[in-house]
């Protein structure tokens, strides 16, 4: 992982932990063409790890950690994230396997940022 790389994983930690409480414990980015796709690991806090001890709380929370995150960043414009890029945020894309607390959030930029970023 480069300094940008490493940068933007601090960023997603505190935008999370600022919108939700919470970030994650563990974050990996690798920049991919006009995506920065983030590896997240220790999501949930105690009480939703209490919550997935069903299949139903499961359902939920994979529900709600999908759509309340991409909602998230739908209403916080993520500005840090566009300054040390130099490019525009245009969409998220999230999922999350419950079981393992593992994640994994691919944000959408207007430039290729791997180009722009990644020595070659």
């Amino acid at each position: 992982m480069n300094n940008y790389e490493a940068e933007f994983s601090n960023l997603v930690r505190a935008f999370r932990k600022r919108h939700m409480g919470k970030g994650p414990r563990q974050i990996k980015t690798t920049f991919c063409k006009n995506w920065a796709i983030c590896e997240m690991e220790g999501n949930l806090s105690p009480v939703e790890k209490f919550i997935s001890g069903s299949n139903e709380g499961r359902q939920m929370l994979r529900s709600a950690r999908t759509e309340m995150v991409k909602d998230m960043y739908k209403k916080n414009h993520p500005v840090e994230m566009e300054e040390l890029l130099g490019a525009s945020f245009l969409e998220l894309f999230v999922d999350i396997d419950i079981e393992k607390d593992f994640g994994m959030s691919i944000f959408v930029f207007n430039e290729n940022i791997q180009d722009k970023f990644i020595k070659k």
